[in-house]
């Protein structure tokens, strides 16, 4: 068997080959009778890049007797179309969630008033965490 240590992703990993030809793994002499344990992943150590304070997007309480809109899924908020005090109608797009690389339209489920935006641009956010309150 040949060791090798391979990066994916920024994360290091040890990894054991084993040599075939002909269809048949060649013997080897100092074979463990136990599996290997499992590959640990070493983090590699990267420049600190600055990054502007952002608000987190969990755990977001709501107000009292407010209506809430979740995430339907994890993801990134690429942009909020919206402002607290801002009146909106029943299906206006509220803000625009990325998910697997596309883009989600987050609508206003009734009409109403934001109560408040508990995300920022930018923010990572996972699904049923709190985007948004209306009243």
């Amino acid at each position: 068997m040949r060791k090798f240590n391979i990066t994916v992703n920024g994360v290091s990993y040890e990894v054991e080959v084993e040599e075939v030809k002909d269809g048949v793994i060649q013997p080897v002499a100092t074979r463990p009778s136990t599996p290997a344990p499992a590959p640990v992943a070493k983090p590699t150590p990267q420049p600190a890049k600055p990054v502007a304070a952002k608000p987190a997007a969990a755990p977001a309480t709501a107000p009292a007797g407010a209506t809430t809109i979740e995430s339907p899924m994890p993801g990134n908020i690429w942009k909020v179309l919206v402002k607290e005090g801002e009146s909106v109608k029943e299906g206006q797009v509220l803000l625009i969630l990325e998910a697997m690389k596309m883009e989600n339209e987050i609508m206003a489920p009734a009409d109403g008033v934001v109560a408040s935006i508990h995300v920022s641009e930018g923010a990572s956010v996972n699904g049923g965490d709190i985007l948004i309150s209306l009243k």
